[in-house]
């Protein structure tokens, strides 16, 4: 042994490899320290660690996938009860999974997600299972073929052990249906989660899985990736193989507890699938990134349009004094959108109601009366005949205003990104419904569906990449996220100002950091 080594604790382990950039750190001393055995660490420490550590403790033979697995299921024995974001469990499978994911490690033939757990949401995976969108019009609908999702997670050897669930046809922001009942974050099973991708949030959060699926039509992703403290990725529109080709507004992507685990993912799942015309050539995104030294990046607290809770005002600062810290340029703008909560609630019915999501929405009319009461609302609205060509116009109109607002505003002016809280308030019930709350953020009544968020603004231009990322916890232990968002498919500018940020942020799911599945 040389003089610099030293013995390696599983718990100093742990503690380097929870996050991004400690994980950077303890891969790079992989090679000089002796590591403890996979027996030596806890239940808790195998569910939490990320792909990163994994896969380099796979090769290395000191850890099985079984290990992981197993772990990951005796968490959600003990707390999915608590949180009720699984629709259905496939362990017995997994297992098998997990045992041929080992003996490929022993023989050498390895992929690149060989052995790592994946939480899938309630729209996508494999041939055979039933896939409800929460809906109860559709809780016997049987997938006949893999998705394009979990086709290219199987090939990569991932292991999809969970289902997660979601709000009815995903037409909400937080994640409750009439077929499966309300998921519950787990940093404080009060609150919101976050949708429509919320189960995996909170499968993610509650070390359930190492990865999760999301997809993201008006914040998806962000949303409960901000809800459960994760990072996030709403892909430009065509990075990623979609069944709704005319729907730009709508794109599926990576969620995970550690940036690096995230472009794992998006590496895995962005390749052309021969049931999309509208996917792009890959395009591989590195792990690592120069820093953010010199880049020039611009900054609102709002938006231009939003009301927003101070305790997200002061989380944002904060996280964007990190990367002033690191180098760059951020620069607070009076951004200027000419648009209320109302208007984006209005361009944000007419984007989606327009295109194939309405049609497919209206045939559930004559089935109204079983839906929840948000998914009526926008079932009534397709079967109205309001959202045709007309809306479909004004949602090319409003798509291109925004793109000049920010081109004239933002890009034209040398930022190579613009930041901006995920969400408007972190305090919204795990129940909240937005057809009958009415939410108050600073004293005053918002917009109840658009009042809260401050994503749709991206998938009206889905065109802009967006990472969701971290920033701090809330007074009620609530988490809360930060979008960097960059123009037309500048995928790796976003990954830049986000990796390195991820460096230098706090690290979740480490210390003090992990849910406790607190009940106020």
């Amino acid at each position: 042994m040389s003089k610099d080594s030293k013995n390696f604790s599983r718990r100093e382990f742990c503690q380097l490899g929870l996050g991004f950039g400690a994980g950077l750190a303890a891969l790079s001393t992989l090679g000089r320290f002796p590591i403890a055995s996979a027996a030596e660490f806890s239940q808790n420490e195998l569910s939490y660690l990320p792909a990163s550590i994994q896969l380099e403790l796979f090769r290395r033979g000191m850890l099985s996938p079984v290990d992981v697995l197993e772990a990951q299921i005796a968490r959600i024995d003990r707390y999915e009860s608590k949180v009720n974001a699984i629709t259905y469990m496939h362990f017995d499978d997994a297992r098998q999974a997990a045992r041929e994911s080992e003996q490929r490690w022993r023989n050498g033939s390895a992929r690149a997600l060989e052995g790592i757990t994946v939480g899938v949401k309630d729209e996508h995976g494999k041939a055979g299972w039933i896939v409800t969108e929460a809906s109860k019009t559709k809780a016997d609908n049987r997938l006949d073929e893999d998705d394009p999702l979990a086709q290219r997670l199987l090939e990569a050897g991932a292991i999809l052990h969970i289902q997660t669930t979601v709000p009815e046809f995903y037409l909400h922001f937080c994640t409750w249906s009439g077929l499966w009942g309300v998921t519950r974050n787990p940093w404080n099973l009060a609150y919101c989660t976050g949708a429509s991708s919320g189960g995996s949030g909170v499968a993610l959060a509650a070390g359930f899985c190492t990865i999760a699926t999301g997809s993201d039509m008006g914040g998806s992703i962000r949303l409960p990736c901000s809800w459960n403290g994760l990072y996030g990725f709403k892909p430009p529109f065509g990075r990623i193989p979609t069944p709704l080709p005319l729907a730009p507004y709508s794109g599926s992507g990576p969620m995970a507890r550690t940036f690096e685990d995230m472009v794992r993912m998006q590496n895995v799942i962005a390749h052309p699938h021969a049931s999309s015309v509208t996917t792009l050539p890959h395009q591989e995104l590195p792990l690592r990134y120069p820093s953010v030294k010199g880049m020039r990046i611009a900054y609102s607290p709002d938006e231009g349009w939003a009301d927003v809770d101070p305790e997200v005002v002061k989380a944002t600062n904060d996280s964007v004094q990190i990367l002033r810290d690191l180098g760059a340029t951020v620069d607070e703008v009076d951004f200027k959108l000419d648009i209320t909560a109302g208007d984006i609630s209005t361009a944000f019915a007419e984007l989606a109601l327009s295109g194939p999501l309405g049609a497919i929405l209206a045939t559930f009319e004559d089935r109204a009366d079983e839906l929840t009461t948000y998914a009526r609302k926008f079932v009534q609205k397709a079967a109205s005949g309001e959202y045709g060509a007309k809306a479909a116009l004004s949602y090319q109109n409003n798509a291109i205003a925004g793109h000049e607002a920010f081109t004239n505003q933002i890009w034209s002016k040398g930022y190579e990104a613009f930041i901006t809280p995920t969400v408007a308030t972190p305090h919204l019930a795990a129940d909240y419904d937005y057809t009958k709350d009415k939410p108050v953020i600073n004293g005053k009544e918002v917009h109840p569906l658009s009042g809260p968020i401050l994503t749709p603004l991206f998938n009206l231009l889905n065109w802009y990449p967006v990472v969701n990322v971290p920033t701090a916890l809330s007074s009620k232990n609530v988490p809360m996220g930060m979008q960097i968002v960059t123009n037309s498919y500048q995928d790796r500018t976003a990954m830049r100002v986000a990796g390195d940020y991820a460096l230098a942020a706090p690290q979740f799911f480490t210390g003090n950091l992990v849910p406790d599945f607190r009940e106020s």
